[in-house]
């Protein structure tokens, strides 16, 4: 389950001061901008810090967009959309398209983006974690716990923020419909893999186990083991940015042939001495409908507004003292420093183990 996924890098950004002289009026105004500053920068060096947890995680994300929401919401809660939204220019990369960023001068740009990277680096969480030599139940519940949260952020962007764009999303980038919903899709398979190992490990019903094995092989979309070996060579052998990867080589992939062939070998040496039972000519039918045990996204929402927004905070932001030319404004074909994440290798071939 572990380390050929989640291969893409985070989206890298490029850094915002959030400095409104003269636009900002008040003190309070003022504060609300350096909260903004600081908590967005604590945000990010929490992505590659590995010593991060879920809940270090989300007292920094929720605090950062809670803020963030003040350029985003109406205080009067009507549908007139709040005058700071377009103030900020936000610089973000795409997983796959190197360092050269999209630039967009608008506030839930930045929402979703960042919402993004925290989704991702939930999955990055999970998969280190499934990584290590002796994993005990409750990590393996915050690996099953994580891959959800993820998927529900996934979900949760592309259905009520993402379309809320001004510039409408481009093909191959990471906002698109096709590439959300193939993360929300592996985070679900991925976490259904936990609940697989769970069930084998606790002798559950065999058709239980069955069902839940066929429902994640529809997500991963049934594909047969010699063109998922020949596909898994390809990608090793791929150039582009993130941590090495190579399935093909890796030690469960490279043991799943082998283990098949030896258990059968087992099973009919066995049956021919010690239990001499029938073989049928046909494997019985399975009730492939799984009931139980199927993974769904966790419900996500963003934090309310903070509550330094106040009515008289946002009148002290006065847009007519905004400079004509913004000189500060960057340039979209600036590159921006990626984030350096640690390439962190599995401590054993597998995070689930199937016996």
């Amino acid at each position: 389950m572990t380390h050929w996924f989640h291969r893409n890098p985070l989206k890298a950004t490029a850094p915002v001061s959030f400095n409104f002289y003269g636009v900002a009026t008040t003190p309070a105004a003022t504060k609300v901008c350096n909260d903004l500053r600081l908590s967005r920068t604590r945000l990010l060096e929490l992505f590659t810090d590995s010593s991060c947890n879920p809940e270090m995680m989300k007292n920094a994300a929720e605090l950062y967009f809670s803020l963030l929401q003040g350029f985003i919401l109406s205080l009067d809660d009507s549908s007139q959309e709040c005058k700071l939204r377009y103030i900020q220019n936000f610089k973000w990369t795409d997983t796959l398209q190197g360092q050269v960023p999209s630039a967009q001068q608008d506030a839930v740009f930045e929402l979703v983006s960042m919402g993004f990277n925290v989704a991702l680096w939930y999955t990055k969480y999970a998969s280190r974690l499934a990584g290590k030599e002796d994993i005990t139940e409750d990590e393996a519940k915050d690996v099953h716990r994580s891959l959800k949260i993820a998927a529900g952020i996934f979900k949760h962007l592309k259905e009520s923020h993402i379309p809320k764009l001004i510039t409408p999303v481009e093909k191959g980038r990471d906002l698109e419909a096709r590439l959300i919903d193939s993360y929300i899709i592996q985070c679900q398979a991925e976490a259904q893999e936990v609940t697989i190992a769970r069930a084998i490990e606790l002798k559950h019903n065999p058709g239980l186990i069955a069902a839940l094995a066929y429902e994640t092989a529809n997500f991963y979309q049934k594909a047969v083991f010699a063109k998922a070996e020949a596909l898994c060579k390809e990608y090793g052998e791929t150039k582009g940015p993130g941590t090495t990867a190579k399935p093909s080589g890796h030690l469960f992939f490279r043991k799943l042939g082998s283990l098949i062939k030896n258990t059968l070998e087992k099973c009919q040496r066995e049956n021919g001495f010690i239990y001499f039972q029938k073989v049928p000519a046909e494997a019985p039918q399975l009730e492939l409908k799984a009931n139980y045990g199927l993974v769904e996204p966790v419900p996500f929402e963003f934090p309310a507004l903070n509550a330094h927004w106040t009515p008289e905070t946002v009148a002290a932001f006065d847009l007519t003292k905004r400079p004509k030319e913004d000189t500060a404004k960057p340039k979209p074909d600036e590159e921006v420093k990626p984030l350096k994440e640690p390439d962190i290798k599995p401590q054993k071939d597998s995070g689930c183990q199937i016996s």
